[in-house]
């Protein structure tokens, strides 16, 4: 017996939850699209052939219903038999969904059990939050103007109109105040006063008048080329020792590290987000121990979930670190963007060591 298995905790009430599970239109939404079998009662055919970590449709048959809190059903695939298990439980926040997968006949290969459970995490974690702020935003009443604000109104604000304003206003009041700084220095720079003593400088600054009057103190100096066979032309010495060392220092600077390559692409987009994938290649035939990826994502948008590097996000900006990339090979990694439009944004930019990444 072979178990695949998550866990969530949303911010939305068990019933919303619930209708996200059992009403075949809002199924297709966020996991697969559902069709009813003919002549069978609680009975659904679910397009899965495709997704990751499955090899053909599944056919699923209710065995079980707790109305808001349990539902059971006995899943086919092409004659692999499972139960599928969902919990929901009640929390401060709103609910915890709970869902299990047990194989009852047959198994899952290697190369289907890991891409399985990792569709099934992403549906739960990234697609269902998603959708259930979308039918969240439905039930919303723009209408009621007679009794005022409701509460809830401010589910609205999820679209980011009024954090992305007073961020425009913050950033032009400091242009604003940028520029009174900088011409109050300019008109500082020009109204102050010349030192008289800078217009003097120049006319006393003439060094050469010293080492014109050597010539007349010994014949040898009018052969300038030959100053270091001379006892008395000790200054000659240091002047020769600094000019040789500067020039040694170029040869010895190590070379530049390889430059890497990277290449954006969209590996799926849904209602309130996307997942980007991008590849890291080395062109080169020595190894990179060390790269840096930066993505600005648009204004509003947050990573969920990494799969292959390491992350940190600060604002618009997200930075992804990972593995060695060997000479000639890449590395790959996805992330999961949550938007907070209906229409889900691309990134903005996209390099590495600097560098802009194709695809973009």
């Amino acid at each position: 017996m072979i178990e695949i298995g998550a866990q969530v905790d949303l911010s939305h009430p068990p019933d919303r939850v619930w209708l996200a599970l059992t009403d075949r239109k809002v199924l297709g939404r966020w996991f697969a699209e559902a069709e009813l079998v003919e002549g069978v009662p609680d009975r659904l055919l679910l397009h899965s052939a495709g997704l990751p970590g499955f090899e053909a449709n599944v056919e699923v048959e209710v065995t079980e219903r707790q109305a808001r809190e349990l539902l059971v059903l006995a899943c086919d695939e092409a004659g692999r038999l499972s139960e599928l298990t969902c919990t929901v439980t009640a929390t401060k926040q709103g609910c915890r969904l709970e869902v299990r997968e047990v194989t009852r006949h047959g198994a899952w290969s290697a190369e289907q059990h890991e891409p399985r459970e990792q569709q099934l995490r992403q549906a739960l974690t990234v697609r269902l939050p998603a959708i259930l702020d979308w039918l969240a935003f439905q039930q919303v009443d723009l209408h009621r103007g007679d009794g005022g604000m409701t509460a809830e109104l401010p589910l609205i604000s999820v679209f980011g109109n009024g954090p992305a304003r007073a961020r425009r206003r913050r950033r032009r009041m400091a242009a604003v105040l940028a520029g009174v700084v900088v011409i109050g220095g300019l008109a500082a720079w020009v109204a102050f006063p010349v030192d008289s003593n800078q217009s003097a400088a120049p006319p006393t600054s003439p060094s050469p008048s010293v080492t014109a009057a050597a010539p007349t103190d010994t014949p040898l100096a009018t052969t300038s080329t030959r100053p270091s066979r001379t006892p008395t032309s000790a200054t000659a010495r240091p002047s020769r020792s600094p000019s040789a060392k500067p020039t040694r220092t170029p040869a010895s600077a190590p070379p530049p590290p390889p430059p890497l390559t990277a290449s954006y692409d969209t590996d799926s987009s849904r209602l309130f987000g996307y997942t980007g994938k991008v590849v890291v290649g080395n062109p080169t035939g020595t190894p990179v121990g060390d790269w840096v990826v930066v993505v600005n994502l648009a204004e509003g948008s947050t990573v969920d979930d990494v799969d292959g590097a390491d992350w940190r996000q600060n604002g618009q900006s997200v930075t992804f670190t990972g593995a060695a990339v060997p000479a000639g090979g890449s590395q790959t990694f996805r992330f999961d963007v949550r938007d907070n439009r209906p229409k889900a944004r691309g990134p903005e930019t996209c390099t590495v060591g600097g560098n802009p990444c194709t695809g973009l």
